[in-house]
């Protein structure tokens, strides 16, 4: 019986240099039986060459539109917007379950083409915690963003803000660049920044700690996964790592006006990487809030934070990903592809029907 194929498709998003499988865990992959076709990437902060050198197949970039209907095609970010319907099983980060903007459009091409979306932020163990997720690096990438933009406020006119920023080859660089800034910082300002962490108990909160732990800022005070009712003040960065319900609470609008969290504006916090309101990029990594201060109330909300340290994210979720991808080979049994695909299914049903059959 032939294997399964897995077809790595080669992202689209600008600037993201992750990857769903490493060579690591393909090798893992076609160690088990798998054949893994991998799509040429001058993005992918992986080589193409450290795939063909363990045994997959290289194949050109955007192929996955014409391979074989029973290929599985793996990827990260979503795919290009388009509306051919979909024939294949994807497995990726689809971001259509929540009725975000575009939902109907992105979801239904799967039934109209006949193909299946298993939804990485779906996936579940036993216990209903996720298999696999971003959110020690999204912390820890924010966390150095947060430090080196109260290091930029300090020693620049409010009217500059961060330059752009680009992908580490991995996380020392990174951690050389954060330090560099923070000394600079700190012989303008006479100190390191005091960081206030919400939500330090999670994933996010956890990179965040063990972030500035690491370039020597003292521990500050960390909550947990809550709101609080009043910010302790006097910290330089407030990073906020919450859930969607919680930070729906926190109005930009009004805390540039004083209120309802009044500390965050009288207190010196700056980068603020969590909020709804404010969408800001690597090219613009931080925006300007409406109030006047000095230095300036700044947000970071970039929404791939992870690919500024794409080597040591990808390898974190790809191995934490490749239980699961091992059970593919069982996808019907398996529990974690099972739930997937039934959740799938019930998605599709709140579909209008004029988009599933076509017509819409």
């Amino acid at each position: 019986m032939p294997g399964i194929t897995l077809h790595l498709r080669a992202e689209c998003k600008p600037l993201e240099h992750r990857s769903a499988l490493t060579p690591i865990t393909t090798k893992a992959l076609l160690d088990a039986g798998f054949i893994v076709n991998v799509e040429r990437s001058p993005e992918r902060i992986f080589e193409d060459n450290d795939f063909e050198e363990i045994g997959a197949t290289l194949v050109p970039e955007g192929s996955w539109t014409s391979a074989p209907e029973d290929h599985i095609i793996i990827g990260l970010k979503e795919l290009p917007e388009d509306t051919f319907p979909l024939k294949h099983t994807h497995v990726q980060f689809a971001h259509c379950y929540k009725n975000q903007d575009g939902w109907a459009d992105v979801l239904s091409r799967f039934p109209r083409g006949g193909g299946t979306l298993l939804d990485l932020e779906f996936l579940q163990d036993e216990t209903g915690r996720r298999v696999a997720a971003f959110g020690y690096h999204a912390g820890f990438a924010g966390a150095a963003l947060a430090i080196q933009t109260w290091a930029w406020q300090v020693t620049h006119t409010k009217d500059k803000p961060l330059p752009g920023v680009s992908s580490y080859g991995d996380e020392d660089l990174l951690l050389d660049d954060v330090r560099r800034a923070m000394r600079e910082g700190e012989k303008k300002a006479g100190r390191v920044p005091t960081v206030l962490v919400i939500g330090a108990l999670g994933r996010c909160g956890n990179g965040a700690v063990e972030l500035c732990q690491k370039v020597g800022i003292p521990e500050g005070k960390h909550l947990p996964n809550r709101v609080p009712e009043g910010l302790p003040k006097g910290y330089d960065l407030l990073m906020c790592f919450l859930t969607s319900a919680n930070i729906l609470k926190w109005d930009m609008a009004e805390t540039a006006k004083g209120g309802p969290f009044k500390e965050t504006v009288e207190s010196d916090i700056n980068p603020i990487p969590c909020t709804k309101n404010i969408a800001t990029t690597f090219e613009r990594p931080t925006a300007f809030v409406d109030v006047e201060r000095d230095p300036p109330l700044s947000v970071i909300t970039i929404d791939h934070l992870p690919s500024l340290l794409p080597r040591e994210a990808s390898e974190a979720f790809s191995n934490a990903l490749l239980p699961s991808l091992l059970q593919l080979k069982d996808r019907k049994t398996a529990k974690v592809w099972q739930q997937a695909e039934e959740l799938f299914t019930k998605k599709v049903t709140s579909l209008p029907k004029d988009m599933v059959d076509g017509k819409g």
